[in-house]
């Protein structure tokens, strides 16, 4: 169930926009976690402790009445378990023989006498089928049992200790009615455990927080969608400023999410989900800097004084001589991302105000650079980390404002990309390989992760393997 728990981690509340967050579950999924879910249920049979089991047989000259008690599962075996997607429902699972031993103490009750002693059990074949339905009831994921069937055979018991060899030879009377008990405790306990699942999904936040500024809305957009093939879930996939929540000025747009036999999991993340995390940062107003000279290394070739600024605009050092200077970058417009087939790309639009600082530490304006950037790069997973890297393909400089008169800018520009190439980017990059962690649920983690840019969205395929301790 641990796996399952797994692939069905983003829920509820319905929208009619797009999904801009999509998971496809294929079914080698269902084929590596069957391996998983059947060590995990010989696992937790183990520890799983046994109701009192009571009934009673007619020997001939009477009735014994018997209580089976402190029953321990100690060995089991599964010889098949075999989930399957049901188009337009969810998921069935069978279980093929399962077989217990399970040891524990009798008592007997036949008048006024009363025995007890010890015994083994072993049950040789339990068979159990469940249907079990994915939806989006009350705007949620919800999972219930639609059918669940269990018939037990093979059951045979030794008793031992007291007087165990006066109704040892009663056994085969005793075998269907404690076939009958086990049958009978199958299928709530499967119910149980769906329960306890999806009261599980019902507590996972729709809002999961990303920093102390933004959080990401996942609500399903529509009912899972299952085929033979695969299972499918739509999720909003939109970020938002905790301080300012408010919509973008731009809508997501419809994708199709492919299906790939060669991995258990796809994810699509359009560019609404990236976008839309940018603009959250931009309409909390944090995409600004402020940067001063003691911030630019020391081979860098241009410095933040008026005296070599005057190089590119002459009237500086007359104006203001021998002067530090600052300059508070921001956004002016949301960045953008935008995928194509093999290649990931970035739109910058940015303001560049410069100020003189003088002496007693007030700034004095004296004119506005506005920077278009273009940015290409590409993305990988390494070590459950969301990692890339970017080179500058574009910028343009251009005069916004002024306070000390017109100049070019075509000299600057040149030195503003060559600072950006040689230091700007190195930096960033070494940054940005250090990557964004992945929110992948403890005790899981993901194997063979290939990522793929596609028209409009980046495509996530990966495996997923879980912690031996969370089995």
């Amino acid at each position: 169930m641990q796996t399952l728990v797994f692939f069905v981690l983003m829920l509820t509340q319905t929208h009619a926009d797009p999904p801009a967050l999509q998971t496809l579950l294929t079914h080698k999924s269902l084929t590596h976690g069957s391996q998983m879910m059947s060590v995990w249920i010989q696992q937790k049979l183990k520890s799983t402790g046994l109701p009192e089991v009571h009934g009673n047989v007619d020997i001939g000259i009477g009735t014994i009445d018997f209580t089976l008690s402190n029953m321990q599962i100690v060995q089991s075996s599964i010889a098949g378990f075999t989930p399957a997607f049901v188009q337009g429902t969810g998921v069935s699972v069978k279980i093929t023989q399962l077989s217990l031993a399970v040891t524990g103490g009798w008592a007997t009750h036949f008048g006024i006498i009363h025995d007890g002693g010890s015994f083994d059990l072993r049950v040789n074949s339990i068979n159990v089928n469940t249907l079990l339905e994915f939806s989006d009831e009350s705007a949620r994921l919800f999972v219930s049992i639609i059918s669940c069937t269990a018939d037990v055979t093979g059951v045979d018991v030794n008793f031992h200790g007291g007087a165990s060899f006066v109704f040892q030879p009663f056994v085969s009377q005793f075998r269907g009615q404690i076939a009958d008990m086990i049958r009978q405790q199958i299928c709530p306990a499967v119910g149980q455990v769906i329960d306890d699942v999806e009261k599980h999904l019902q507590q996972i936040s729709v809002n999961v927080a990303v920093d102390q500024n933004i959080y990401l809305s996942i609500p399903l957009t529509s009912s899972p969608i299952v085929t033979d093939d695969s299972f499918q879930l739509d999720m909003k996939g939109e970020f938002y400023s905790i301080s300012s929540p408010s919509e973008p000025p731009f809508s997501p747009e419809v994708f199709d999410l492919p299906s790939t036999e060669d991995y258990m999991m796809s994810v699509g993340l359009s560019e609404f989900f990236m976008n839309s995390a940018v603009y959250s940062y931009f309409s909390a107003g944090l995409l600004h800097i402020r940067i001063t000279d003691d911030m630019i290394p020391q081979s860098s070739p241009i410095h933040l004084n008026t005296s070599q600024f005057s190089i590119f605009i002459k009237q500086l050092s007359t104006l203001y001589p021998d002067m530090k200077m600052q300059v508070m970058l921001y956004a002016s417009e949301t960045p953008m991302f935008s995928f194509s087939p093999g290649e990931m790309s970035l739109h910058v639009p940015a303001s560049a105000k410069f100020s003189a600082v003088q002496r007693d530490g007030a700034l004095t304006p004296l004119f506005r650079l506005d920077v278009n950037g273009f940015f290409v790069g590409n993305a990988q997973i390494q070590n459950q980390h969301l990692t890339a890297a970017f080179k500058l393909k574009n910028l343009t400089l251009t005069l916004g404002s002024s306070e000390i008169g017109d100049f070019k800018t075509e000299a600057l520009e040149r030195v503003v990309k060559m600072v950006v190439n040689m230091f700007v980017l190195p930096k960033l990059n070494e940054q940005l390989q250090t990557g964004v962690e992945l929110p992948v649920p403890q005790g899981f983690s993901l194997s063979e992760s290939n990522i793929i840019l596609k028209n409009g969205f980046l495509l996530i395929l990966t495996d997923v393997e879980v912690a031996s301790s969370h089995l």
